[in-house]
């Protein structure tokens, strides 16, 4: 079987070449994610161009995520290198003023008044955590803070601060900015960084427009975890930002937040990326960690549909090697999920969640559970979702089924749209005007991509090309011939 877990990986210098590019896709990747957090908008479109040279090159269709800074305070840099930051040492932490590098004594915070509002005893950590310090001692300038923790940091890692300090609004002036150029690049996907309520899927989507690219809400504070239901409603996906919710929230909570993400965008027919540290020791390391493993294999088990790699591509040692081992773990995790279980319990779900939804919805949602029942009763070959936004595919992923899913669609960005959506291929077909050439096109395509035969049975579901609002509401068993 195929995987069907989707694997998203960070660009970074270690994997930006264009052979390394090429290397990664033939290992695995799906979607490659650009961060606007460490470089300049032209660099980072730079790099998308040439992610998108590279698939169309090698024929393979790879979806491209960008990243928004978002309001998050980042130190100035560290540099490539990289500094050691000493336990029990004190850092001055100061603002940043233009040019100015972080060093293993001064911290320089480039978010306004951040190192102003500290206060005595504040907790203070860089990058994902694995850097502590508390605050001993402030002043009009800046404060001092002893190392609880210490580590090695490099580049521009977030510095997180009490939330009570800082009004930090969601997306930012630069984030709008940087959206509109991003609209005319080869990008499927923005991810939205510290999203706290619906309101912000709603301002970013005033400018990238309902055709712009899909918006992926970072669920990565407490407050996006109290509103979750209305951001994932709004959003057209949703990411577990491990590394600002394990700062932001308990430790002990993520696993339990986690799996409350995950459920709110498979009830909603999103997309969920599961990010932070998934493989982590492999920035430097052949080989994962057991407890990493595990991780993988649970994140896959609560209902994901992608997992991330963040510096394990961007920054790691083999980038390549990385994508690989992701692959046989999450090709695993799919062999022993249980579908079943998983499908009859999504099943229960669709009558109650469907109860008040816009009548699209429902009469999507219904058509898919009819068809997920019916590949299940009939032992169908694959299910073909015919669909001009992807919203029937990612309807029926949700039933996680054994039978491939295969989206028949006439927009290739729509097919590049899917691919962080679980197990959907996607394929590009000629845009019919009715229902039954709609039918007959998208088994001839799956026909000859290889992915059914003559003589199997499928499952199509499907609207009506000829009307205003097509929707899907026809589910048919076609015999191959």
């Amino acid at each position: 079987m195929d995987r069907r877990t989707k694997i998203v990986a960070t660009i970074g210098p270690a994997s930006q070449d264009a052979d390394t590019l090429a290397a990664m896709i033939d290992a695995g990747m799906n979607t490659a994610r650009v961060s606007l957090a460490h470089n300049p908008l032209d660099e980072a479109i730079e790099v998308i161009e040439r992610i998108a040279h590279v698939a169309d090159a090698a024929g393979r269709r790879v979806g491209i995520l960008a990243d928004l800074p978002g309001p998050k305070v980042r130190a100035a840099s560290f540099g490539d290198a990289g500094v050691r930051i000493t336990d029990g040492s004190v850092i001055r932490l100061h603002a940043a003023a233009s040019g100015d590098t972080s060093t293993a004594t001064r911290i320089a915070i480039d978010h306004g008044d951040a190192a102003t509002s500290l206060e005595k005893g504040d907790r203070v950590v860089l990058g994902d955590g694995a850097i502590e310090l508390v605050v001993t001692a402030t002043d009009g300038d800046g404060a001092d803070a002893e190392v609880m923790t210490g580590g090695v940091t490099q580049g521009r890692p977030g510095v997180s601060i009490p939330t009570t300090h800082l009004r930090l609004i969601s997306p930012t002036d630069d984030d709008l900015v940087a959206l509109a150029a991003l609209c005319d690049s080869r990008v499927d996907h923005v991810a939205i960084s510290l999203v706290t309520s619906a309101t912000d899927i709603v301002r970013v989507r005033e400018v990238t427009g309902h055709d712009g690219p899909r918006l992926i809400a970072k669920i990565e504070t407490p407050e996006a975890v109290a509103g979750l239901d209305a951001i994932v409603a709004e959003a057209d996906g949703v990411m577990v930002a491990r590394g600002d919710l394990g700062i932001r929230c308990a430790l002990e909570d993520i696993p339990f937040i986690q799996k409350q993400i995950i459920h709110a965008g498979v009830a909603f027919g999103r997309p969920v990326i599961t990010a932070t540290q998934m493989l982590e020791s492999m920035v430097h390391s052949p080989l994962p960690t057991r407890a990493e493993v595990t991780d993988v294999t649970t994140a896959v088990f609560d209902g994901t549909s992608a997992v991330m790699l963040s510096g394990e591509t961007a920054i790691g040692r083999d980038p390549v090697r990385v994508i690989a081992t992701m692959d046989r773990i999450a090709r695993r995790a799919d062999e022993a999920f249980d579908s079943y279980q998983w499908g009859r319990a999504i099943g229960q779900e669709q009558s109650v969640s469907a109860t008040g939804a816009p009548i699209n919805r429902r009469i999507t949602g219904a058509i898919s559970a009819a068809g997920w029942r019916a590949a299940m009763d009939a032992d169908v070959a694959a299910i073909i979702a015919c669909t001009g936004t992807g919203a029937t595919p990612r309807a029926i992923s949700r039933f996680r089924p054994t039978a491939p899913i295969l989206a028949a669609t006439p927009s290739e960005r729509v097919a590049r749209e899917l691919t962080v959506a679980w197990g959907i291929e996607a394929m590009v077909v000629d845009r019919r005007t009715t229902t039954d050439g709609t039918v007959s096109a998208a088994v001839t395509a799956a026909l000859r991509a290889g992915h059914i035969h003559s003589g199997d049975l499928v499952a199509v579901l499907v609207g009506a090309p000829e009307v205003t609002e097509p929707v899907s509401d026809t589910l048919r068993l076609v015999h191959v011939t």
